[in-house]
């Protein structure tokens, strides 16, 4: 399996980044996550921090190739769900600990991504967003039911709202989990939080990342790309954070 993987968490202009990104690869796999711990809650990057040391662990402790890929992602968020509950399980539940995430396993040359809230995987080939996650917020509900134009969705002053977390509750969260993808040279796995897509459109984050191109300068493409979202954002650029994998075949 050939990959080149690139990634990047900028502050933006908060005053903390309480976004966490980690890659792992081991016999022909590679599991990626972002975690975007929510601002205004106590411990916001306590808990992505948290949630992702204990995705990492379990995927460093199973078997490879892993024989049942969506059950395995469904596990790593649900257990990372159960940490930062246990986080913050002395709080009042107004003050508990939350946060959005977007994992992706690849192995042999077939993808699979879950994503909690509005942290997203993008699947990227030919300049062109071949798919996406659907957010698990208030926006995406109105999207869906033709309330809003997707031209209105990352202006809406309800953007920030989701519908779903982990941690907060300790009731398992809704948890959407993509089918295999077949990979095809040149394809990019985009893995993001809120503050990339917020100030760059399907369209943009694309043509950062052209397909068929071996030389593809993933670190640079990727800072540009990011630093053009928090500035379109300015003064309020979110946390920003992402992992690229560049699939370059078997």
């Amino acid at each position: 399996m050939q990959i080149e993987i690139a990634s990047l968490s900028l502050i933006g202009h908060r005053d903390e980044n309480q976004d966490r990104l980690a890659t792992r690869e081991r016999d022909n796999a590679v599991f990626a996550a972002v975690v975007d711990g929510m601002g205004g809650h106590h411990g916001g990057a306590r808990a992505a921090e948290i949630a992702t040391a204990v995705m990492m662990d379990m995927f460093e402790q199973i078997d490879l190739p892993v024989f049942h890929p969506r059950e395995f992602l469904s596990q790593c968020i649900e257990s990372a769900h159960g940490a930062v509950v246990q986080l913050g399980a002395s709080l009042p539940l107004d003050a508990r600990p939350r946060a959005t995430c977007a994992v992706a396993l690849v192995q042999n040359d077939k993808a699979y991504w879950a994503h909690v809230g509005d942290s997203r995987v993008y699947h990227l080939r030919g300049r062109r967003v071949q798919s996406r996650t659907r957010d698990h917020s208030h926006i995406e509900i109105l999207l869906r039911e033709g309330l809003i134009r997707e031209d209105e969705y990352r202006e809406h002053p309800l953007r920030n709202y989701v519908e779903h977390c982990i941690g907060g509750e300790p009731r398992e969260p809704t948890i959407s989990i993509a089918g295999a993808k077949s990979m095809e040279r040149g394809d990019v796995l985009l893995l993001c939080t809120d503050g990339l897509w917020g100030g760059a459109d399907d369209d943009v984050i694309a043509a950062c990342f052209p397909s068929g191109f071996a030389d593809l300068d993933l670190g640079s493409n990727l800072r540009e790309l990011m630093e053009t979202a928090i500035e379109a954002e300015a003064p309020h650029g979110d946390n920003t954070s992402a992992i690229v994998i560049h699939w370059l075949g078997e």
